[in-house]
């Protein structure tokens, strides 16, 4: 099976994950309290560009996997659909960081989040390793050198999104701004791990 159809549906929940992002950052002020109620929703927009960040980052890195993979089949489907569940679950705990930023709820929001981006790098992980391994589903004329690449970034995700989840326990604060500076490590990702 060609991976057509199914690059389409992830994009389609890339696209949807990433706008329900933006549904959660309001202000709920009129007249001359709106400025003090725009500054008052900061938490909102930090959530909301972390998210939306570590969404982007997810999607640029699924479009460079599947440059690599040149054929599907039913139980590589089913390991995307679990991926993709994951990723269109962000925005849930991604509302819950924003909503509780400023209070004792924060701790239980920092781990729904740090759990989630787990699942979702265990996911990611497993559609690309089950593609890779034994060049299953590996395009024939795809370079070795990328696809050993693309493995290696996939070492730490899961590891390090584990780390600032536990962090959480402890210091809330802290586990966020971790979640923050591991989106901003994922951006430089591909060009750090992606080499031969």
């Amino acid at each position: 099976m060609s991976t057509g159809r199914l690059e389409t549906f992830a994009d389609g929940v890339f696209a949807i994950a990433a706008t329900l992002l933006i549904l959660d950052v309001h202000a709920d002020a009129r007249g001359h309290r709106l400025a003090h109620s725009l500054e008052h929703a900061w938490p909102q927009y930090a959530a909301y560009a972390v998210a939306f960040l570590t969404i982007g980052i997810i999607w640029v890195n699924h479009h460079a996997c599947f440059n690599q993979i040149g054929r599907s089949d039913r139980r590589f489907l089913f390991f995307n659909v679990l991926f993709l569940a994951c990723v269109a679950f962000i925005p849930f705990p991604t509302h819950l960081v924003a909503e509780h930023l400023r209070d004792g709820g924060l701790r239980a929001a920092a781990v729904a989040y740090g759990v989630t981006l787990v699942a979702t790098a265990l996911g990611f992980a497993l559609v690309w390793f089950y593609a890779a391994t034994g060049r299953r589903l590996i395009r024939p004329d795809a370079d070795q050198r990328v696809v050993s690449g693309i493995s290696r970034s996939y070492l730490p995700g899961a590891p390090t999104y584990g780390a600032a989840t536990l962090v959480a326990l402890w210091s809330p604060v802290a586990s966020v701004v971790l979640f923050a500076v591991i989106a901003g490590f994922y951006v430089l990702e591909s060009s750090l791990f992606g080499k031969a």
